[in-house]
């Protein structure tokens, strides 16, 4: 195989130019065979096996830096830096990452795993390189998708103003997960549709100049009115207007297309953008036209596509059925994604009120603040969201939403810990950054029946409220509590002494093992659903305080902020006489590996409470 004489970073410069296509090929072949046995991301690695191949051939890597957004399209960029033999281990505990890290290669310039951060991070490259004396070349790469974000706009305007050179490769496959929608996807449609339009050359400049008197008016005229046509006839000028050099666009898969392209851009110095149009699963049909199914995948047969687990209901599944039906009863109600209608289960709810259904793009802090506005204006609107991406739009919930006390509704997807994705996407910060917002309630379900509970609930409630469940299968505990919904009230799931068990959301799974554990030895514990995480239930807590000597929390969210140091305040500020055990993760940021693999390494395990009681 030509792959295994890449055991290095700059080994392809070393592949005849003949054996270049093939290399393609086994790129391809090599990442479905191994992404059907680990996981991982498989559409957006086969678009960019081309693109990727054509900068580590003009580039020299670790000298130059490729910084790419996202980062979960960079597989083929650690293939070709010496890591093939890691592809077993890929996002698997002590293994290969998903994304970039620059633990893992000096050839990974920068950490990824969120969108639209790959301008602003390349500009730092360059002012930093520009300072020192450096003649190293900074790409970022960025796709469609992201450039919607309000980050990679603003990186833009600065990028306008840079006077070094500095390549911005635009990644375009009318894609992020699901398809592009807004202007920047209208702006890049139009780019794709026209041909590609041609500067004038720079020998007609110089021959204009040489003209006496003349020469440097006609050359003006001539710029002014190629200028002027430019402008009708490819969209790409928006970015020229900016102040941005465009480039293209070109065909991701043409390799010399693209090392020219690359080459040309290299003697620009100024920020200059390469348009390069890929296809997202190119390689595998399946990939190719389901390229939403195959962002990121579970283990799956090559054959047929399809995954070997059996799909398991899912809380998603759960919100998107209840978001529907309550939909069918409220016209009031409306739903926003950031780009992940698919992702966070409202394809359906899409489908079905086509009207009321609002695609962002991927812009989280517009999304919260465009919820603001359609709760203002006499809507209830309802964002789905995965935990580590509503990080992004922190200020707009406090700012905008919270001091106001407006009903939006978070619908927090992929709570907790999620695996094998790592640092970027672990979901364990929310109740911390929520808590310390006034006005902010914040619950989490211990089933699929409590979860619709909440959602109705939240629907009544006149303000903001958050409601966090966990990535995978929804759990069916105790389906026999089922009390009505009060605000700020928690559930007794059993009533002992001694020992008081109160956890919130998942961590019931967690709390009723240890409370079977006790029950073993002889105690008669308490096991308390806390159902809302801030406000807490300090009725309950002093209750508690009355036949219990300790108190457990349990937690899937980092120590600092979290409902355990909410519960420890609640008894110091009432001088309650029990003993306070807090378990939650470590305020650290979490690796990637299975989540049973990451709660036995956090303490999370039952064993592990057993041991802290």
């Amino acid at each position: 195989m030509i792959l295994d004489t890449i055991n290095a970073a700059n080994d392809i410069k070393k592949v005849p130019e003949s054996e270049l296509p093939a290399l393609a090929g086994e790129i391809r072949e090599f990442l479905i065979e191994h992404i059907s046995r680990t996981g991982g991301h498989l559409a957006s690695n086969l678009g960019t096996v081309e693109l990727t191949m054509a900068m580590h051939l003009v580039f020299n890597l670790p000298e130059d830096k490729i910084i790419w957004d996202v980062g979960h399209q960079a597989y083929t960029h650690k293939l070709l830096t010496g890591r093939k033999n890691d592809f077993d281990t890929l996002r698997q505990y002590g293994g290969m990452s998903g994304f970039p890290k620059r633990r893992e290669s000096e050839c990974d310039s920068f950490d990824t795993g969120h969108s639209s951060t790959s301008i602003s991070a390349g500009l730092g490259y360059v002012k930093a390189r520009d300072l020192s004396g450096g003649k190293n070349y900074v790409v970022s790469v960025i796709g469609d998708g992201a450039l919607t974000g309000g980050l990679a706009l603003e990186a833009l305007n600065n990028a306008a103003e840079n006077k070094s050179n500095f390549i911005i490769v635009l990644n375009d496959n009318n894609m992020s997960i699901s398809p592009n929608v807004g202007a920047i996807s209208t702006l890049l449609t139009g780019i794709r549709a026209d041909s590609a339009y041609r500067d004038i050359n720079d020998n007609v400049k110089s021959s204009l100049k040489k003209i006496p008197v003349y020469g440097e008016k006609l050359v003006s005229q001539v710029q002014r009115a190629k200028s002027g046509i430019k402008q009708l006839l490819l969209p790409g000028m928006r970015f020229e207007d900016m102040g941005i050099t465009y480039l293209g666009p070109v065909d991701g898969h043409d390799l010399n297309k693209l090392r020219k392209m690359f080459n040309i851009a290299k003697k620009m110095n100024s920020s200059v953008i390469v348009h390069v149009i890929t296809e997202k699963g190119r390689g595998y049909e399946p990939a190719r036209l389901r390229p939403e199914k195959f962002h990121g995948v579970a283990p799956f047969d090559v054959v047929t596509g399809k995954a070997y687990a059996a799909a398991k209901s899912t809380y998603t599944d759960v919100f998107s059925r209840k978001i529907c039906e309550m939909a069918e009863r409220d016209d009031k109600i409306v739903a926003i994604t950031a780009s992940m209608a698919s992702g966070t289960g409202l394809s359906r709810f899409q489908k079905r009120f086509p009207d009321r259904f609002f695609d962002v793009g991927i812009a989280e802090e517009h999304a919260v603040t465009f919820a603001a506005g359609l709760a203002a204006g006499g809507y209830k609107p309802y964002f789905a969201v995965y935990s580590s991406f509503l990080q992004r739009g922190f200020d707009e919930i406090l700012h905008d939403v919270c001091i106001q006390k407006l009903p939006v509704v978070f619908m927090i997807d992929r709570a907790g810990i999620v695996g094998s994705d790592g640092e970027t996407h672990q979901g364990i910060f929310d109740y911390s950054y929520l808590n310390i917002i006034p006005g902010m309630t914040v619950m989490a379900p211990k089933n699929r029946l409590e979860l619709m509970d909440m959602m109705e609930f939240a629907n009544s409630y006149d303000g903001p409220v958050a409601i966090r469940y966990p990535r995978g299968a929804v759990s069916d505990i105790f389906p026999e509590h089922k009390e009505e919904i009060s605000y700020a009230k928690a559930e007794y799931i059993y009533s002992g002494e001694g020992t008081a068990i109160v956890t919130v959301g998942a961590s019931i799974e967690e709390g009723a093992k240890v409370y079977e554990a006790l029950k073993e030895k002889g105690e008669n514990p308490s096991l308390v659903n806390a159902r809302f995480e801030n406000p807490i239930d300090v009725q309950l807590i002093k209750e508690l305080a009355v036949g219990h000597n300790k108190l457990l929390t349990i937690e899937e969210n980092i120590a600092t902020g979290g409902f355990g140091m909410s519960v420890l305040r609640c008894v110091n500020e009432n001088n309650l006489s029990m003993k306070v055990i807090n378990v939650a993760l470590p305020d650290e940021y979490l690796t990637h590996g299975s989540i049973a693999k990451l709660k036995e390494i956090s303490g999370f395990t039952t064993e592990d409470i057993l041991r802290r009681l």
